[in-house]
């Protein structure tokens, strides 16, 4: 009896083909260029066994084509299986060392179930991370020395100094001793965080919203990425509500409409994991009852949603030389460890949870004054009560920013299956928080 286990259906790490072909080879590529994984061939998308036919030299064939064809080369380890008289052949790569692996020129890279076709910037990301290096720590090919100000370098040092490290280097040398000048050319993080004037690199867009389409005031800063996260919070506590408490004691509380301490932890995301080679701008809209910040550039692919939420994940700041020179400053704590805190700073005021998405190329956080008043506290009883209510609040978020959004857009935008949004929609209708106008197709949703 064979003991052999197949797996029920394809995977993260786990592909069906029925024949040998170049689809093999890319699945074999693409998992090569994140955590490894199998290819069963002679099994078809249902998983059912179809079995392949083999001569003498068939698989040595396949293997020969297997290294041929990738960059660097790769071998995988081969079994053949005999399944109910049909004959199986497996294909299982390990994760590669320094990424990325190509076939024929392209790069592809495994997600969820698919694999991915990876663009330039992600093929540049892809081998950054594979060396633990980034963007940021490489030669500025624009910007000078004369391009950044020394005053600025000084006043980094005496902050540095105020956390207990005492530096006795000037400027220049400060700058080599923190790899920031590397042979007489500045990093691009020098660049962004010393810069003498303004340029649309740093580009930052501040809006205060009576609706989404009607702005009341509006700003924007172009500054250093150091300067910018005073200058985002000024604005943002320009245009938020402050509530002052009598205590009768000799100084009264002061109660924001948002906890400032959450505020600055997602404005310094912001500013630490922006994809600064995009042309993209990062936003700031403030609305009555929420704030969006958005960000070029998304989450990495191996962390979702869920992985940011529970901490479920290693962290691998976009830009590691701003980031490390910011825990310097004192500005942040550790890596990876500001989102929980940022849910916990909204837990402790009794504010909804933050909700976070990748959306446009980017990634947005929308931050919440008050609860949904109008979603009822009683579940009707057709309705699962393990629905997480934070993807509910993100769906209604989503849809008010876009009343034509599909399921299959917010499946994507959620990082969960077309099942689980068709069931959360029926949620939220069921509760009359949502509602359809005009057709499936034709039509858009309404939030009540």
């Amino acid at each position: 009896m064979n003991t052999f286990k197949i797996p029920k259906q394809e995977n993260q790490y786990v592909e069906f083909k029925s024949s040998f072909s170049n689809e093999v080879i890319i699945s074999l590529v693409a998992f090569s260029n994140a955590e490894g994984g199998t290819v069963y061939t002679g099994i078809d998308d249902s998983g059912k066994v179809i079995g392949v036919e083999l001569g003498k030299e068939t698989v040595s064939t396949w293997i020969n084509e297997i290294r041929n064809k990738t960059a660097p080369a790769i071998i995988p380890n081969v079994d053949i299986i005999e399944i109910d008289n049909k004959t199986i052949v497996v294909f299982k790569v390990f994760e590669y060392p320094v990424k990325p692996v190509s076939v024929k020129g392209r790069y592809y890279k495994r997600f969820n179930n698919a694999n991915q076709l990876l663009t330039v910037t992600e093929v540049v990301n892809l081998h950054l991370q594979s060396i633990n290096s980034s963007w940021d720590t490489y030669p500025d090919a624009i910007h000078t020395l004369e391009d950044i100000s020394f005053e600025k370098v000084q006043s980094s040092i005496e902050i540095i100094g105020e956390q207990g490290t005492t530096i006795k280097d000037s400027p220049l040398s400060f700058l080599i001793k923190f790899n920031l000048l590397r042979k007489e050319q500045i990093t691009n993080a020098a660049f962004l965080m010393f810069k003498k004037d303004n340029s649309i690199v740093t580009t930052v867009e501040l809006g205060r919203f009576q609706d989404q389409i009607t702005i009341k005031d509006s700003a924007r800063t172009q500054s250093d990425i150091i300067t910018q996260v005073s200058e985002i919070m000024d604005y943002v506590k320009k245009h938020i509500n402050l509530e002052i408490k009598i205590t009768g004691q000799a100084q009264n509380n002061q109660i924001w409409q948002y906890p400032l301490e959450a505020i600055r932890e997602i404005v310094l995301n912001m500013i630490i994991h922006r994809d600064y080679r995009s042309s993209a701008d990062s936003i700031v809209k403030i609305f009555n009852d929420r704030i969006e910040f958005f960000n070029p550039g998304k989450l990495p692919d191996d962390i979702t949603i869920d992985d940011l939420l529970t901490n479920n994940y290693k962290s691998n700041p976009h830009n590691k030389t701003i980031a490390d020179f910011f825990k310097n400053l004192g500005l942040i704590e550790k890596y990876g460890s500001g989102i929980g805190r940022v849910i916990a700073y909204f837990k402790e005021a009794n504010l909804p949870e933050p909700v976070f998405c990748n959306i446009s190329g980017g990634f947005q956080v929308t931050v919440f004054s008050n609860k949904y008043e109008n979603v009822p506290e009683n579940v009707p009883e057709n309705v699962p009560e393990n629905v997480p209510e934070k993807r509910l609040v993100s769906i209604v978020q989503l849809i008010k920013n876009n009343s034509n959004i599909s399921m299959l857009e917010l499946s994507k935008l959620l990082n969960v299956n077309h099942k689980t949004i068709k069931r959360d929609i029926q949620t939220l209708k069921s509760r009359g928080i949502i509602e359809r106008v005009g057709s499936d197709k034709g039509g858009q949703w309404r939030v009540n």
